[in-house]
């Protein structure tokens, strides 16, 4: 696969299945998100419904869905202008800069839909390629939360939040 054959889009329906399969492949590694109970269904059409935008990553040689983003508010009324941001790429594509695509194109959708700042609350210490992904595109840390996300194995690691303005 190569970077230049991927573009970012927003989503359509037929592609539910294969975002349902990425998402649900992040969330059962159990490193990234905070979600603990996989996507089914008319879940997964609700859950992916209801964003202000979802975009995904497709390989315009062989239509693949490879990844996809979630924006929505991070807060309500006077907070409301600051968005939040999740991206999942699948297992088979990681580490060809898909990521980037994502959040550079959810970046542009965040202020298409009227917010002035991105922020992520919790991205685990351990997430070193999007750590430096966020800070290469200049998003800046908060700082750190102790053990603020609980591992698969039961173990505590920090987070890092971090923000930018669009």
């Amino acid at each position: 696969m190569n970077i230049e054959d991927i573009t970012v889009r927003p989503y359509m329906a037929g592609d539910i299945p294969a975002m349902t399969v990425i998402w649900n492949q992040v969330v059962e590694e159990g490193r990234a998100f905070p979600q603990e109970e996989i996507l089914e269904g008319k879940a997964a059409e609700e859950f992916f419904g209801s964003q202000s935008h979802c975009g995904v990553a497709e390989n315009g040689k062989t239509g693949e869905i490879c990844g996809l983003y979630i924006l929505h508010p991070n807060n309500v009324g006077r907070c409301g202008h600051i968005c939040n941001a999740s991206y999942a790429v699948s297992a088979g594509s990681r580490g060809l800069h898909i990521g980037e695509k994502l959040v550079l194109d959810c970046m542009a959708q965040g202020r298409e839909h009227g917010f002035r700042v991105l922020q992520f609350n919790a991205v685990v210490a351990s997430n070193v390629h999007a750590r430096h992904l966020y800070e290469r595109l200049g998003f800046e840390q908060l700082g750190t939360i102790p053990g603020g996300f609980r591992m698969p194995d039961g173990s505590y690691e920090d987070i890092c939040p971090y923000f930018r303005k669009l």
